[in-house]
C-alpha cells in the first residue's frame, strides 16, 4: 500500500497567532494559516505543491517516516501524482495507455502532466488501466 499523507508540524507563530507548518520528511512544503484550520488546508496545498514539483524535476517521492499530524494533499493530487507514479512504474509507452482508456496520446500528456487538472474519474480510469485503484480514508479532522 502507497500513502500520501506526512506528518506535518505546526508551530504558533510569536506575535500574529497564527501557525507555521513544516514538513520533516518534504522540507520544501513550508507554509502559514491564520488560525489552525487555514493553517491545515493550506499544509494540504503545499504539499501537493512540493509532491507535484517532485514529479516535475525527476525526484523521487520521499518515504514518509516523520511521526504527528498526517496531511495528505486533496484527493485530486492524490490520484494525480498516483497515475503518473503508477505510468513510470508499469514500463508502458503513451500509445499503450491511449490504447487502454480510447483516447490520444495528446489526451495522455495531458492525463500525465502534473500542472494540468484532470477530473477525478478520469484518473481513476487512469489508475484502472493499469492495474491499480485509488482507496481513500476518513480521519478525524481534529488537529490540535
Amino acid at each position: 500500500m502507497t500513502t500520501y499523507a506526512y506528518a506535518a508540524t505546526f508551530e504558533p507563530t510569536s506575535t500574529e497567532g497564527g501557525f507555521i507548518v513544516t514538513f520533516e520528511d518534504v522540507p520544501e512544503a513550508i507554509t502559514e494559516g491564520r488560525d489552525m484550520a487555514e493553517a491545515y488546508e493550506m499544509a494540504m496545498d503545499a504539499l501537493g505543491v512540493a509532491l507535484r514539483a517532485y514529479l516535475q524535476i525527476g525526484k523521487p517521492r520521499p518515504a514518509p517516516v516523520a511521526k504527528g499530524v498526517m496531511i495528505s494533499p486533496a484527493p485530486d493530487v492524490v490520484a494525480k501524482i498516483a497515475v503518473i507514479e503508477t505510468f513510470q512504474q508499469a514500463g508502458i509507452t503513451h500509445h499503450d495507455l491511449a490504447d487502454r482508456l480510447g483516447k490520444n496520446e495528446n489526451a495522455i500528456r495531458k492525463l500525465l502532466d502534473p500542472d494540468v487538472r484532470t477530473k477525478l474519474p478520469l484518473l481513476l480510469r487512469g489508475l484502472g488501466a493499469m492495474g491499480m485503484r485509488l482507496e481513500i480514508q476518513l480521519r478525524s479532522a481534529e488537529v490540535g
